[in-house]
């Protein structure tokens, strides 16, 4: 095999870094997309037992939204293995307890019928925030598009510019909102 090929050979099996940025995106519809990073059916070699998936980093899951009233209805169960041991939490109380959670069991279900479930999920890093490790940083070469946009913050946009937006009518000095 010459070098060229054995080069092309490796860039073809070599597991790359991606990141995800959770704010305000719904982690049910995020977890598909992820998956199929984790699991490698992004790539032309793609088999179900090939094991040749990448590495995807999530920050912000404690940015993430539910839609409608998830956040309350939504239930997720746990049993310890032993008798009486079963228990179920709303969504809300395990992201207070645990940020990461909730994207956690998202993507795992996302992944039925592979066969690789359990050692595929060691190659998702999940973070509450933006303060990621800088070795896992400096692997990270690709950003997987987030599915729908983070709207500005008013707050966040200045002053001049919210001044000068164009208004509809202007309310009289003595206006009194009731």
């Amino acid at each position: 095999m010459s070098i060229c090929k054995r080069v092309q050979q490796w860039a073809t099996f070599a597991r790359t870094w991606h990141i995800y940025d959770c704010t305000w995106q719904n982690p049910f519809d995020s977890a598909k997309i992820i998956s199929k990073h984790l699991m490698g059916m992004n790539k032309p070699i793609y088999h179900p037992m090939n094991d040749c998936g990448d590495h995807v980093v999530a920050i912000n899951t404690k940015e993430m939204a539910l839609p409608g009233d998830e956040w309350i209805k939504r239930v997720y169960f746990h049993h310890t293995g032993y008798p009486g041991g079963a228990s179920w939490t709303l969504a809300w109380e395990l992201h207070e307890k645990d940020p990461t959670m909730v994207m956690k069991k998202a993507v795992y279900n996302s992944m039925k019928g592979n066969l690789q479930r359990r050692y595929t999920m060691q190659r998702l890093h999940l973070y509450a925030d933006d303060k990621v490790p800088e070795d896992i940083l400096a692997n990270v070469s690709h950003q997987i598009k987030a599915l729908r946009p983070v709207p500005q913050r008013l707050d966040h946009i200045d002053k001049e510019i919210v001044d000068n937006f164009p208004k509809i009518m202007d309310y009289p000095e003595d206006y009194i909102i009731r």
